[in-house]
């Protein structure tokens, strides 16, 4: 058997620990041949290729990023051109099935080219932790550890200055990673894509805490937005498969809050440091147990599948369940009740 495995979409921690657990588990329990493909679909599109054995995976476990490169530009479905290369590479590669590691781009790219014949398992990767049917996704523990350190760190600063101090995560249209570190990190206010904010009970909020505690510390989602206001776009990138890319949320409510308040406002974007360095112990479990999970599909047969985790108990759903969807966090979510209840104020 030769398997092709590619990590597609953005970086995150706990790639390399799938890529050692795929490739270990195949080869020690079918001695099969696992085939590295370079920057994600890109590889695949260009033929860029390497064998990965025992040896090339040993040692990468607790290393950040990913050894075999991606990309969240290549899009081999963009032309039925493009998607005819890709089937002939794969044939050319002699590839009996793929491992598409990614987020839900790259699931649904990895559907389509199911639906071309091309046998695939696909291992849910995101820090944001927003791919349909997956109750938590490798990267978003490390991300959110990464959060709750900033937002204690801004914490000690707005109590020195008597600040309002702004920290805007990553995490597109879902708030997970905005909600689980604000929790974490005891945020005063944490601004949801979910839930749109109202100004004026933000405002307040800070004006209490001026008179009461002299600082406050809100923890926001790229994707929030204000009640009839719209998403704060960064940029776009026509040639991407996820062409709009989030940001800047957080200086804009600086904008919108400073005139109304005496204290000074700062905002804290903390970008791709979210996505970097080490996982944490639990990302690197939950990632070996995904790539474990794949290549029992893989010698299962069970293609057009992706590897998934719900109520705790490792499982798949097929590809066509998640392609083109997101997990957003629910309105009555337990967090989010919690969250209330011990006074965090969710703008609305």
């Amino acid at each position: 058997m030769r398997v092709g495995l590619l990590t597609g979409g953005g970086d995150c921690p706990g790639l390399n620990a799938v890529i050692r657990a795929v490739t270990k588990s195949l080869i020690g329990l079918c001695d099969a041949e696992v085939v590295g493909i370079e920057d994600g679909f890109a590889g695949l599109m260009e033929q860029r290729t390497r064998v990965l054995d025992w040896r090339s995976v040993s040692g990468i476990l607790a290393s950040g990023g990913t050894i075999l490169g991606t990309s969240n530009r290549a899009n081999p479905l963009a032309t039925p051109e493009a998607a005819q290369l890709t089937m002939a590479n794969v044939q050319a590669l002699g590839l009996d099935a793929l491992v598409a590691v990614g987020g839900d781009g790259t699931m649904t790219i990895a559907h389509g080219l199911a639906q071309r014949g091309l046998p695939v398992v696909g291992v849910p990767k995101t820090i944001d932790n927003d791919i349909e049917g997956c109750e938590r996704s490798f990267g978003f523990d490390t991300a959110v550890a990464t959060v709750t350190q900033a937002l204690e760190r801004v914490q000690t600063t707005g109590q020195s200055h008597g600040r309002v101090m702004i920290v805007e995560t990553m995490g597109r249209y879902a708030g997970w990673i905005a909600l689980e570190a604000g929790i974490a990190g005891a945020a005063d206010v944490i601004l949801l894509p979910e839930i749109d904010y109202d100004l004026e009970t933000v405002i307040q909020v800070c004006r209490e805490r001026e008179q009461r505690q002299r600082y406050t510390v809100i923890c926001i989602g790229e994707g929030a937005k204000m009640r009839g206001g719209a998403v704060s776009v960064d940029r776009r990138i026509a040639d991407s498969p996820d062409p709009v890319r989030l940001g800047g949320i957080a200086n804009r409510l600086l904008w919108q809050l400073q005139p109304h308040l005496k204290s000074e406002v700062r905002a804290t974007v903390l970008g791709h440091v979210q996505r970097g360095g080490a996982p944490t112990p639990n990302d690197r479990v939950l990632a070996t147990q995904f790539g474990n999970e794949a290549a029992q599909l893989v010698l299962a047969g069970e293609f057009n599948r992706m590897v998934t985790l719900n109520q705790g108990a490792m499982g798949s759903i097929s590809l066509d369940s998640v392609s083109g969807r997101n997990r957003l966090v629910p309105p009555a979510h337990p967090l989010l009740v919690t969250a209330r209840q011990i006074g965090v104020s969710l703008g609305d």
